[in-house]
């Protein structure tokens, strides 16, 4: 039996324990946790959507307030760790490139970036050793990223974060598609994307690092991928119910009191599906009730505040602030297993302990 993982290698950077916290936004992965996260040896991550949000929206310069948020948030995380932290970066917002641009200078170990293919990232991060790493549900869009990014950049992605339909939040597959759990599993996904990256190694001498993510749980979960071959896990609903993570008490409470009815998947003005918990506005939504949407913030290039049905970002916030009722409370398709806030660390030992086990059993 191993006692212990390998970790995950990106260029000249290592995470010693190969577990990648997910990015969370509207200010549910900040400092405390992604600081928590990185101290135990993992990965943490700042989610930098909606960090501009809590702020008088017909005062604020939103574009200003975000970075400022970014900034924040990143100077609060080095002052928790010394361990390795990125950035969460969804190419959907109008803010993309700030945001980028900003976590690069505040010094993030990697940016991840998905909601849309990051084909201009390396240019965003031009001059910093940061790793830049995509979130792909394909083996196509990660053959295209490889392929304009040599082309345009010369340079590979350091990884890929494979996103299967299991995860929370906003997820990159139709409706038909999420209609089956069974239609584009992630074991057959991470399957596609590895042949892209063994195939590229094979030409070219450089390992693309594959990070599986979407329904990973506990250490059979992660044992099952590493056999596989992924380099390393992407978690991020586990995450939620500890102490260090920096969201209400009530938020917090619906995951422990979720029971897998309760979770299901939304159409959300971004113009992808979401998988989140039942709250009344999410029940609302699904009656065809439309709130009055008068928006200055403008965060998102697909979301027009004249048609659709809710803000997805004021909705995400309340979740974070409390107000239930009102909010969208993003969840994974495991988080009924969620049965109370224990710590970060509780949480990564039990992962990596189970992960051990199950490999010795399976060699």
């Amino acid at each position: 039996m191993p006692d212990s993982l390998k970790p995950l290698i990106l260029g000249d950077l290592e995470i010693k324990i190969p577990i990648v916290q997910g990015g969370m936004g509207l200010q549910v992965s900040t400092a405390p946790l992604a600081g928590a996260v990185a101290n135990c040896g993992g990965a943490g991550t700042i989610a930098s959507v909606g960090l501009g949000f809590g702020t008088d929206e017909n005062e604020v310069d939103f574009v200003k307030a975000s970075r400022e948020g970014i900034e924040r948030q990143m100077r609060r995380t080095w002052e928790l760790t010394k361990g390795v932290v990125g950035v969460n970066a969804l190419v959907a917002l109008n803010n993309y490139e700030d945001l980028v641009r900003t976590s690069i200078k505040e010094k993030a170990d990697f940016i991840v970036s998905g909601a849309g293919l990051p084909l201009r990232l390396p240019e965003f991060a031009e001059g910093s050793n940061a790793k830049l790493i995509p979130i792909v549900s394909s083996g196509r869009a990660a053959t295209i990223m490889i392929k304009t990014w040599k082309r345009r950049y010369n340079r590979p992605p350091d990884a890929f974060v494979v996103e299967g339909p299991l995860a929370g939040g906003h997820l990159g597959f139709s409706f038909k598609d999420l209609e089956s759990s069974q239609k584009n599993p992630l074991e057959d996904l991470v399957k596609e994307v590895l042949e892209v990256t063994d195939a590229y190694e094979k030409d070219s001498g450089v390992k693309i690092p594959v990070i599986a993510a979407g329904g990973i749980y506990d250490g059979k979960d992660m044992a099952k991928f590493l056999k596989m071959g992924v380099s390393g896990v992407q978690i991020a609903t586990r995450f939620v119910a500890t102490f260090e993570c920096d969201v209400s008490d009530k938020f917090k409470q619906l995951y422990i009191d979720a029971k897998p009815e309760d979770v299901v998947i939304i159409k959300s003005p971004v113009g992808m599906p979401g998988r989140s918990l039942k709250t009344k506005l999410v029940e609302d939504v699904v009656r065809g009730k439309r709130e009055l949407i008068k928006c200055n913030y403008r965060c998102l290039k697909t979301c027009n505040p004249g048609t659709t049905p809710y803000c997805i970002m004021h909705a995400l916030y309340n979740a974070v602030i409390g107000d239930i009722d009102h909010a969208v409370v993003f969840a994974g398709s495991n988080a009924a297993r969620v049965t109370k806030i224990v710590s970060v660390k509780e949480v990564m030992d039990e992962i990596v302990s189970e992960t051990i086990e199950e490999l010795g059993k399976m060699n």
